[in-house]
């Protein structure tokens, strides 16, 4: 039974989802960094929010640990390179607070286009101060969006319905999505340059730090007002002091902050500006939301093996993953076979699918055909550490996908370039389930890939498959199966024996003595 750690205050429907799935849970919260990590090794997963710091040290410990989910969008909080270096999938719920941070953005936005904090403290003070607040409608302006993916399109929609105009930037937004939300996609210099609203909608990147610097803040229209409830850092904080203390920014509204806990800012006091203390996902519709959706999410992969909203590897429903997963075991299959016969001389994989497979998400099939390779140089690599292993190594990869079908209805193909040329190895589904290699470096070989293996190249040649036999049967090394192929008669042969135990390098040696032999390889599945 998995064994799930839940480590930060969460709603309770979190526990009672992995109860009832079968998933073993212990709620444990406010533990320091050395207790958690002297509990973290005994857990599969580990549930979060932003409290729990998932260092590389925590992960270090955390030697049963396959999944960490963030009830919530950001994960600052987490290692993601030294979770991705372990084989630790990292996933969070971007859509479960979506709708609340965008209302809370479109609250600000109103908030300062009528100075309400103003004046509901003025009117609560006693004055009636009914021409100092002249405030301005939303109606007919223009909304700037920085950022138009999921929370920004909703925001879009808001305004919108609000009878605003709304322009976007952002590099990912394609001019169909644009037109499809109803928005006008702009340059970054434009935006500042015409709208009176702008809101941010973006992760904090290097590309996003300080997208509203000293110079961009100067761009803006004047009498702007900014709206900013995605990450701190977007906004350089000292130079919208400055615009709002020159009256350029009319007014600012932030609910995150470059240092959070934010107790104390330039920016705090200012005329014009107002603050929450990070409210964007604080509803009660939100908080059920993100920890339902955290407990789905890591019950389907360590159940099923489905990823859902994985920022280290491909998503994977739970839907597809029972289809993909025999797909999975013959792609990890062929990139160990491959691995294991040219090891270090690989500089380039090529990997393809065709019929059947070519319907499927080729990510999984790709991250598995990487894991079996590079399990040559490390025991515990997996699909969420094998690409970046394959990175480090420099190794050069390409998928392709074939909408033809040739001789098998489904087919991948795993081709490694090496300083000898290209190489490749293939396998196929028998009855869409057991994997199966089909031909090894231009020959057809029909072979499961299983347990010990011994790969023999050899010149075709009677008395030669006697010969092998009786040198393993002298050392006492039992054949299961024998698989054998050829390029032509008398030509190059291939023999893929499956083997009862493992052979020896002396046992190797001997068989590569034998008369005709190019190559021995001993192999392990």
């Amino acid at each position: 039974m998995p064994k799930v750690l839940i480590s930060d205050k969460m709603d309770p429907l979190a526990a009672q989802i992995f109860r009832n799935r079968g998933i073993e849970v212990d709620e444990i919260t406010g533990k320091t960094k050395d207790e958690l990590i002297a509990m973290i090794g005994q857990y599969d997963g580990l549930a979060i929010r932003s409290a729990t710091k998932v260092t590389k040290e925590v992960l270090a410990a955390a030697t049963n640990l396959k999944v960490v989910g963030r009830a919530g969008i950001g994960v600052d909080n987490i290692d993601i390179p030294a979770a991705s270096a372990k084989g630790v999938v990292v996933m969070n719920t971007p859509f479960g607070n979506s709708i609340t941070t965008a209302e809370h953005a479109i609250a600000l936005m109103f908030a300062l286009a009528r100075d309400l904090p103003e004046a509901d403290k003025s009117t609560q003070a006693g004055k009636w101060e009914k021409n100092r607040f002249m405030g301005v409608e939303v109606t007919n302006k223009i909304l700037g969006l920085i950022g138009a993916g999921n929370i920004g399109s909703i925001v879009a929609d808001r305004a919108i319905g609000l009878k605003m105009k709304v322009v976007a930037f952002d590099p990912f937004l394609t001019p169909e999505r644009a037109v499809e939300m109803g928005v006008e996609k702009v340059s970054l210099d434009e935006l500042l340059a015409r709208a009176d609203f702008i809101t941010l909608h973006t992760p904090l990147t290097e590309s996003t730090k300080n997208i509203l610097s000293k110079e961009n803040l100067a761009k803006t229209k004047k009498g702007v007002r900014i709206v900013n409830c995605a990450r701190g850092g977007l906004i350089d904080e000292a130079a919208l002091k400055a615009a709002l203390d020159s009256g350029h920014v009319a007014g600012a509204a932030m609910d995150v902050f470059v240092t959070e806990p934010a107790t104390d800012s330039p920016l705090f006091g200012t005329p014009g500006f107002i603050a929450t203390p990070h409210l964007g996902a604080s509803t009660n519709e939100a908080q059920v939301n993100v920890a339902i959706q955290v407990a789905e999410q890591i019950s389907d992969f360590l159940l099923s093996g489905g990823v859902t909203n994985a920022l280290n590897m491909p998503s994977l429903s739970a839907e597809e993953a029972p289809k993909l997963k025999p797909y999975m075991a013959l792609a990890e299959h062929l990139g160990a076979l491959v691995g294991q016969l040219e090891g270090d001389a690989i500089k380039a994989v090529a990997i393809e699918v065709e019929g059947a497979a070519a319907e499927l998400n080729q990510k999984p099939i790709t991250g598995a055909v990487l894991a079996g390779l590079m399990r040559v140089y490390s025991d515990t690599v997996n699909m969420v550490n094998a690409p970046f292993l394959a990175k480090e190594r420099g190794l050069d990869l390409r998928e392709v996908r074939h909408d033809r079908e040739g001789d098998y209805s489904t087919l991948v193909r795993v081709t490694v370039t090496t300083a000898d040329g290209a190489k490749s190895v293939a396998g196929t589904l028998f009855a869409n389930a057991e994997p199966r290699l089909v031909e090894i470096y231009g020959v057809k070989v029909e072979a499961d890939l299983t347990g010990d293996m011994l790969y023999v190249v050899n010149v075709d040649a009677p008395g030669f498959i006697g010969r092998l036999g009786s040198a393993l049967g002298e050392a006492n090394v039992n054949i299961g199966t024998f698989h054998l192929g050829r390029r032509s008669a008398g030509g190059e042969a291939v023999l893929l024996l499956s083997l009862d135990s493992p052979v020896d390098n002396a046992v190797k040696a001997k068989i590569a003595q034998l008369p005709g032999v190019k190559s021995a390889k001993a192999l392990s599945f």
